[in-house]
């Protein structure tokens, strides 16, 4: 679904269409207005972790890009749905599989000790295969089979934020990070939008088992969690220092990440995901 993006400030129109699919998706219209007249250009932020796709490049010929593969195929059809049941058009976005180094486009250069992550210009994500196999043995965030629910789960993570993209969340939430006083501030709004996406990929966990029963295994909604907590700002703060700054936070405690995944993943609706509603409880 393509937004229209000008210069030229939004008329009365595009305005109402906009305050309708905020409505129908559950998100604050002025987020989805305020984004909507943003022009993005080279430099812009990337959304990281810590379909059959519009298209795939630079995949590694193995069982983990296969799988990669089958699962962002399974997200674009649960967000396909989603989005027609609201009058909307979902288009998926490009993947882009690596191993240690490529071309991350407008979004500078990829790197493993990034992570996987979203790069909102090129509506592309980016993942390099061994991430999935570091979760298993640096983060002990899974063992066995539970792995390749959980390397969906972070798929899905990034696939929310290609959500959030569409709906015009993203652009309005880089420009109200450069207009707040502190470091702190933008943190605060940023932890908002990882936490977001957190509780879409719960969502989504949900469409696919209503679709697919049998689809999750015993213990794969553990792995998850496991997971979560394990790449949680405060677990990685207090691994890398002893101490926890929570100002710092850029994607939400483990307690904060795991409570907006079952969220998403208890209620499996777009409007149980709204973590900028005045009276959200992060």
């Amino acid at each position: 679904m393509g937004l229209p993006i000008g210069g030229g400030g939004l008329g009365i129109g595009t305005i109402i269409v906009l305050g309708l699919i905020g409505y129908a998706f559950g998100i604050d219209p002025r987020i989805l207005i305020g984004g909507a007249e943003m022009i993005s250009h080279g430099g812009a932020p990337s959304y990281q972790t810590e379909r059959r796709s519009a298209g795939k490049t630079g995949a590694p010929k193995d069982e983990m890009g296969d799988m990669i593969a089958g699962v962002l195929g399974e997200i674009d059809d649960r967000w396909s749905e989603i989005f027609q049941a609201s009058g909307q058009n979902y288009t998926g976005p490009k993947i882009v599989l690596f191993r240690n180094s490529t071309n991350g486009g407008r979004c500078g250069m990829a790197q493993s000790a990034m992570g996987p992550f979203y790069c909102p210009p090129d509506r592309q994500i980016f993942l390099d295969t061994g991430f999935f196999r570091e979760v298993e043995t640096r983060f002990r965030g899974c063992s066995g089979n539970a792995c390749k629910f959980t390397a969906a789960y972070i798929i899905a993570h990034e696939a929310g934020h290609h959500v959030q993209n569409l709906l015009g969340i993203l652009p309005r939430v880089t420009r109200m990070q450069q207009q707040v006083g502190s470091k702190a501030e933008a943190n605060a709004l940023q932890v908002k939008v990882e936490l977001q996406a957190d509780c879409l990929s719960g969502v989504w966990v949900n469409r696919e088992e209503k679709k697919r029963p049998g689809f999750l295994e015993e213990g794969d909604i553990d792995a998850a969690l496991t997971t979560a907590s394990a790449i949680g700002d405060d677990t990685l703060q207090r691994k890398a220092t002893g101490r926890v700054v929570p100002d710092s936070f850029t994607h939400g405690s483990a307690a904060q990440r795991k409570r907006w995944f079952m969220i998403g993943y208890q209620q499996g609706s777009v409007q149980a995901c709204n973590t900028f509603a005045a009276n959200a409880q992060l």
